[in-house]
């Protein structure tokens, strides 16, 4: 910023559940490019993004799952499920919705970056490499570490 602060950044998403008959499930998206593809442990997110001032939470976690998932963001009775801030102090604003929806027709968003780092060369990653269902405890073992909260939270609403 021009006065020398540091900005906090700020992110949003949707978690998507169901229920199934042996328990509720929800849909986490493995982290895209090449930091993360041989991670599996705390690799696994919450479909979210950052947004700025012009901007509201909701309004951006519906953007952010619409351009991270490439599927419109389902319609639905929505759970708050609050705020955390993740280790490197990004504060993350999540909301369950109950739906459904087949990971195969997961078309993701991409990103550039410089790749690999200090080549000048570029490449383009999908912003979420793939998408899976999880029951509450797997998905406690794979989603980065600060985002178990909105599991815990989801578990206490069902």
């Amino acid at each position: 910023m021009a006065d020398g602060t540091k900005r906090t950044k700020r992110s949003a998403g949707l978690l998507l559940f169901r229920r199934t008959p042996t328990g509720p499930e929800v849909l986490l998206g493995h982290m895209g490019g090449p930091f993360w593809a041989r991670k599996e442990a705390g690799a696994w997110s919450v479909p979210k993004g950052e947004y700025g001032d012009d901007e509201t939470p909701w309004d951006a976690a519906r953007r952010e799952f619409t351009e991270e998932l490439g599927l419109p963001a389902p319609d639905g009775t929505t759970l708050p499920l609050g705020d955390t801030v993740q280790s490197g102090g990004k504060h993350v604003t999540v909301w369950a919705v109950e739906g459904d929806l087949d990971p195969a027709d997961v078309a993701p968003g991409t990103f550039t970056m410089e790749w690999p780092r200090g080549s000048g060369r570029t490449a383009e990653f999908p912003e979420l490499d793939r998408v899976a269902w999880f029951g509450l405890d797997a998905a406690r073992g794979v989603v980065v570490t600060a985002q178990t909260v909105f599991l815990d939270r989801l578990a206490d609403h069902l």
